[in-house]
């Protein structure tokens, strides 16, 4: 199939308050700029390097979003780049945003729902703490969040973590923090995004089935 009838059979099967991101690690303009011409709005890049050579070709006709790890040095590039960043995952990144963006930037808080040591993220427990010491930042605006669960054999192995962050999510929306909103649940690939749909995720990160495989 091509990447507008990858796209077409998505967006169709899935209900219309869920937002589809192409994930474009790797992608070239070319494959981009087709799934922009079928509809799609965001797309999420992992590296800010490569971003920001595809935004200089790309501007203006699509939005950006980081879905992957944020490193303090590349901050500067990135709130400039960026229209949101879904890997909130520091007090030390968040404190490099509200210094260095010349907006308010939109960011969603990464959880580490699955408890890796060897994954970034903020461990579910601590997420209530985290967004209380990150609540009075000026210039950066959480949106929700998102998770990287761990890697699954089934789509049904996804479904335990997808339910703890849909609970989690919803712990955090009753909370009511200042200055803190509870809109985006982001979670969900090609390999997961039925199962976090049907447990919560409004907001979808998929790659290899929009662009096929490479």
């Amino acid at each position: 199939m091509t990447i507008p009838q990858n796209i077409l059979k998505i967006i169709n099967s899935i209900p219309p308050y869920v937002t589809v991101i192409a994930a474009t690690k790797s992608r070239s303009i070319s494959e981009i700029k087709e799934a922009i011409n079928t509809g799609i709005t965001i797309i999420g890049e992992n590296y800010v390097q490569e971003a920001k050579e595809k935004y200089a070709e790309l501007k203006g006709l699509v939005s950006f979003h980081l879905i992957g790890h944020l490193q303090s040095n590349k901050v500067k590039i990135a709130v400039e780049i960026f229209d949101m960043i879904q890997t909130i995952d520091s007090l030390q990144i968040c404190k490099e945003i509200n210094k260095r963006t010349k907006k308010i930037m939109p960011v969603l808080v990464e959880i580490n729902t699955g408890y890796e040591s060897n994954k970034t993220g903020i461990l579910p427990d601590d997420t209530l703490g985290f967004l209380n010491a990150i609540r009075n930042f000026k210039n950066m605006q959480v949106k929700g969040i998102m998770a990287m669960a761990p890697s699954m054999k089934t789509k049904e192995e996804y479904r335990h973590y997808f339910r703890r962050m849909k609970d989690l999510f919803n712990k955090l929306k009753h909370a009511n923090i200042p200055n803190i909103s509870m809109e985006i649940l982001s979670m969900g690939m090609s390999d997961s995004y039925t199962v976090a749909i049907e447990e919560g995720s409004t907001m979808v990160r998929i790659g290899r089935d929009i662009f096929g495989y490479g």
